[in-house]
């Protein structure tokens, strides 16, 4: 299987910024302590992966895999296309904003950031990455690696500008997002031949929790001590794969069993990597964030949630488009808040708020520790 994206570059960034610190600075103001979980004295989040997360990094990189430009960001703050691959806003958007920190997370790469939105969290994530070092590379976006060394500059950014005893302590008391992994199955082991001549699909499962063991130990290295990690979807309810393999795109429209039974199998495999890591770790804490059970349901009862359409997306004809293939030129349902994915690969904002709620318990737990 190809990839079907086929992008060029267009830029929709300078308003971003504006809108997220202007906007989070009033809802910080005006959110009581009855809005909020509890007395919340998480600072910043911080949150690294793939278009799941990324709110607009791969504007300032050189990568075709893009999408500031309508009909993205049709729902979001003021219409504007930022970056995110949805209509609207991600998980980590209304995770910060639950918490009353702002309103949206900013990506890290955008110059015009202020010392206020560094400090209360970005996003280093780019779409397309994974942990395979393989897979960004094939997709020409940031490697998990790359956005950790992101992470290591934005450090000495901060204790350039507030000290290096108050950059440590935000970062201890921050909360760490990481969600990543889909791509590494869909576009550089599926997709592509070469993984699959080296790795059965349980010796690729080993060898990118092995990547995800790595990464994890960097971030405690670095002074992280509350991390969730994302698990995968259901990946063979996305659109684009029910079409590239069903047999019979048109009146075939249900998921690809064996590829979500591939997520699932990683997921628990992941679930027994984290709790193996937790049990060596002193003073930090680990959370396994499900968004395969909330996502099934949602193809399985898709009127519980309000959703018309689960199998085809709202751009376009559902079936392939995603990034430029899903541009201005595209037409688009008259309410994505009815359709589960948004393209052919990414949720809704009514999706991403389901999965923010389904998480919700989760998060509060973390505040309270």
């Amino acid at each position: 299987m190809s990839s079907p994206f086929k992008p060029v570059l267009t830029l929709f960034t300078i308003l971003q910024v504006l809108m997220c610190s202007n906007k989070a600075e009033a809802e910080a103001r005006s959110l009581s302590k009855k809005t909020r979980p509890f007395n919340n004295s998480i600072p910043a989040v911080f949150v690294f992966g793939d278009s799941t997360v990324d709110s607009g990094n791969n504007n300032y990189w050189i990568t075709p895999f893009k999408s500031n430009f309508p009909p993205y960001g049709m729902d979001f703050i003021d219409h504007i296309p930022t970056g995110r691959f949805s209509n609207g806003r991600l998980v980590t958007d209304f995770m910060v904003s639950y918490l009353g920190i702002k309103e949206c997370v900013p990506p890290y790469l955008d110059p015009t950031l202020s010392l206020e939105e560094l400090m209360t969290g970005v996003s280093f994530a780019s779409a397309n990455s994974g942990f395979d070092p393989l897979t960004p590379t094939l997709n020409s976006v940031i490697s998990m690696q790359k956005q950790l060394e992101y992470f290591k500059e934005y450090k000495t950014r901060l204790e350039l500008a507030i000290g290096k005893e108050r950059t440590n302590n935000l970062i201890n008391k921050a909360v760490f997002v990481i969600s990543c992994g889909t791509n590494d199955f869909v576009i550089t082991y599926y997709g592509s031949p070469f993984r699959r001549q080296m790795y059965t699909v349980s010796g690729y499962q080993q060898f990118l929790l092995q990547h995800v063991q790595q990464f994890l130990q960097d971030l405690l290295d670095q002074g992280a001590r509350t991390i969730a990690f994302v698990g995968l979807p259901p990946m063979g309810c996305l659109p684009i794969l029910i079409t590239l393999n069903s047999g019979n795109a048109l009146h075939n429209r249900g998921c690809i069993e064996s590829l979500s039974v591939t997520a699932v199998d990683y997921n628990q495999k992941l679930q027994m990597k984290l709790k193996t890591m937790q049990s060596h770790v002193s003073g930090a804490t680990i959370v396994y964030a499900d968004i395969y059970k909330v996502m099934d349901e949602m193809t399985q009862n898709p009127s519980k949630f309000g959703f018309n359409i689960v199998h085809v997306g709202c751009c376009g004809s559902g079936y392939l488009e995603a990034s430029i293939l899903c541009n201005p030129a595209s037409p688009v349902c008259s309410d994505a808040s009815k359709y589960m994915f948004f393209d052919s690969v990414h949720p809704t904002e009514a999706t991403y708020n389901y999965i923010f709620k389904s998480l919700r318990h989760a998060i509060d737990q973390i505040v309270k520790n």
